[in-house]
């Protein structure tokens, strides 16, 4: 039975840990409060902030994991770092996590690897931001170099707008970096997701690229598969196969793009589980969720089947504590349709409650129908 460390336990982490149990795992989940949605799910849990040095490697020493899973980006990485020189073994590696939790590190190697980026850019004032905005031209995107869910990013379509983007993103920051990436806005006919596996034992796979929309930098519904040009899906996948290799280990990676009529544009990574990806739980035979634990624990992956599938978010309306839902009956009574809560103890403005998901014909209209129905109180 492996021993694994969650940093993190939001709804990834909670289907995670569903995943791991499942193939005998025994799961320790960490977050910063109580009754954190894995928590639930796992075996014990333990509370602190992933970005308490010390608090850290007490968990590490304190459990002695086989394997240490990220869920977020906000952790003390150069505990990771030193972890994996005393013979830990950090998913998918703790190079992985120290670059990409920040925006600015992992989209510097995209750009030494050669991969396509969009133009941007580094500030950490508004008067940088405001210069290198102009370098680049309006519209611009503008968003925290760490930062989870979208939080603090906006776009400023002229010079006027700068301070607010500058102050929301500051808002939106994790960690103890202020420092804002600021990029051109790309005129896009979809983004996608593509979910990425590095196998211990095989070759890296790909799933069905999954579509989505983003509203505030938060992904709102996403759908798989995205029907895309057979050549455009193979340059998303050597982009994504060039950068994941760079990181090493193994695991399942959230690789974004944008797709234009002429090209494929890499935009962002996550070395772990997508919240995009939540559709997997009905699109496909093993969700990315499965798809992570099987790959970090070496076992097989033969095929990866997938159907038409929606996933749509329900967000809370407003603070509050001990949240009821109303509507999921309602919801439920579609065919093809599944509801997922997360159990989050308390709310917030836009925080994410919910996923309703839909397969089969029109399942994205479907899922966004069934989230409709559902309200957070």
């Amino acid at each position: 039975m492996k021993k694994i460390l969650l940093l993190g336990s939001g709804e990834l982490g909670r289907e995670f840990v569903i995943s791991a149990k499942r193939l005998g795992c025994h799961v320790i989940a960490c977050d910063s409060y109580e009754g954190a949605p894995a928590m639930q799910v796992a075996d014990e849990s333990c509370v602190f902030s992933m970005l308490d040095e010390q608090a850290l490697r007490e968990a590490i020493s304190k459990y002695q994991p086989n394997l240490i899973v990220p869920e977020i980006e906000a952790i003390r990485t150069e505990v990771l770092l030193d972890a994996e020189e005393q013979g830990f073994e950090v998913i998918p590696s703790a190079r992985a996590a120290n670059l990409t939790m920040n925006r600015d590190r992992i989209r510097d190697v995209a750009v030494g690897l050669g991969v396509r980026t969009a133009k941007f850019s580094y500030a950490e004032s508004v008067e940088d931001l405001t210069a290198h905005a102009k370098s680049i031209g309006f519209p611009v995107v503008i968003k925290p170099v760490m930062s989870s869910s979208g939080k603090g990013q906006s776009v400023a379509k002229s010079e006027s707008d700068i301070q607010a983007s500058w102050e929301s993103a500051c808002q939106g920051m994790r960690g103890d970096r202020k420092k804002v990436i600021v990029e051109e806005f790309i005129n896009f006919e979809f983004e996608i997701t593509l979910l990425t596996i590095r196998q211990r034992n095989g070759e890296t796979i790909f799933c069905e690229p999954i579509g989505h929309v983003q509203e505030r930098g938060d992904y709102q519904y996403s759908w798989q598969p995205q029907q895309m040009n057979p050549e455009s899906l193979k340059a998303a996948q050597e982009m994504a196969t060039k950068v994941t290799a760079d990181l090493g280990g193994a695991g399942i990676f959230g690789v974004e793009f944008f797709v234009t009529k002429d090209e494929v544009i890499f935009s962002e990574l996550s070395p772990r589980p997508h919240d995009t990806g939540m559709v997997t739980l009905i699109s496909q035979n093993l969700s990315e969720f499965d798809l992570h634990a099987r790959s970090i624990l070496g076992l097989p992956i033969p095929s990866i089947e997938c159907i038409e599938g929606g996933s749509a978010v329900i967000l809370a309306t407003k603070e509050g504590h001990h949240p009821t839902y109303l509507g999921v009956e309602d919801a439920l009574g579609g065919k093809g349709i599944d509801v997922r809560i997360f159990g989050k103890p308390t709310t917030r403005l836009r925080r994410r409650m919910a996923v309703a998901l839909a397969s089969g014909p029109d399942a994205l209209a479907r899922a966004r129908a069934a989230a409709a129905k559902i309200s957070v109180h």
